[in-house]
């Protein structure tokens, strides 16, 4: 299908299809007993990732009390909320807002599945959506260029062993020095570009073009500077346990094994908060998300992910731009 939007009458094959993921999203989890839940969508804090940028909103109570509101970017605070209360498996499919995204495969409005899963590790989270991914996609997908093949184990790979392969560094025995990265990657650093700006440029640049071309791609172990709110690896102090899949030059989900140090947390929330505060002085302001810290206390240990459910059904349909697989 072209890239250029069509009418709602001329994709409704298209939203049909999207509407069976939907049924066969919530029958899987169904299936496997997690609840459904739904968190409130206004919420004073929207999150804390520092590049993420929410759409403001003013509540005013009926006694002319004004509160700042925002869309949150994530149901990840409040699902967290709800698991440190009932300890039990939970999902939730949820529209999502992130001010100044845009394009084929982004919108500043879309979907997203979220699901966390007490007693469950990084590998099981991975053999989870691995199966829930051949459950609603077909076996062989012709995407974009790439040719993929459904019915193999999904690739792992550490972000160490992508660097190595497509970069040709062992990232985590480097420090975090924008001049030492750039001096082994064999590029030129820009002007004023942070050791985060870099790293991410040769992601994008080298090692995602890369994965998840044949099959889908688990990357694994990020650098604990990248996963703010995932827990340190015991085995390696360096990353943390973090994962995200990529599938035809898409990247579909985002997971954490579930940082339950509230301490540690705060910590790093703190410094998150100071880096939005001067990368982005304009943004609005939001206050600290006290219950969640204090509701980490009791969050049993858990993984979680957030999975992109528009891009699975552009993955299902064979369609380039988001558009025409949203309703309106």
């Amino acid at each position: 299908m072209s890239d250029l939007r069509v009418s709602i009458a001329d994709r409704l094959p298209l939203l049909k299809r999207r509407q069976w993921i939907m049924k066969s999203i919530r029958s899987f989890f169904d299936a496997r007993g997690y609840m459904e839940i739904e968190t409130p969508y206004l919420v004073k804090t929207p999150g804390e990732e520092v590049h993420l940028h929410p759409f403001h909103s003013v509540y005013e109570t009926p006694q002319g009390e004004k509160h700042n509101l925002f869309l949150h970017t994530s149901p990840e605070f409040s699902m967290k909320k709800v698991m440190a209360e009932i300890h039990q498996p939970i999902f939730q499919l949820a529209r999502v807002w992130r001010n100044q995204e845009g394009g084929n495969i982004h919108s500043s409005e879309f979907t997203m599945l979220e699901w966390y899963r007490p007693n469950c590790s990084l590998g099981d989270l991975m053999d989870e959506s691995e199966l829930l991914l051949k459950r609603l996609l077909p076996p062989y997908i012709d995407y974009n260029h790439y040719k993929l093949d459904f019915t193999k184990p999904f690739q792992r790979l550490t972000i160490q062993q992508a660097f190595e392969i497509y970069v040709g560094i062992d990232l985590l025995d480097l420090p975090e020095d924008v001049a030492l990265l750039a001096k082994a990657a064999k590029v030129d650093a820009r002007n004023n570009e942070t050791w985060e700006d870099l790293f991410f440029r040769l992601l994008l640049e080298k090692v995602e073009p890369n994965i998840g071309r044949q099959n889908p791609t688990f990357l694994t172990h990020w650098p604990l500077s990248q996963a703010a709110l995932a827990k340190k690896d015991p085995l390696d102090p360096r990353v943390a346990l973090r994962f995200e899949l990529y599938a035809g030059g898409l990247e579909l989900a985002n997971a954490f094994e579930e940082l339950t140090d509230p301490l540690e947390q705060r910590k790093r929330f703190v410094y998150d908060r100071q880096r939005r505060s001067e990368l982005y002085p304009e943004m609005k302001y939001w206050e600290m998300d006290e219950e969640l810290l204090l509701s980490l206390e009791k969050l049993p240990v858990c993984s979680g992910i957030a999975m992109g459910v528009d891009r699975l059904v552009m993955l299902a349909t064979g369609v380039t731009n988001i558009q025409n697989i949203l309703w309106v």
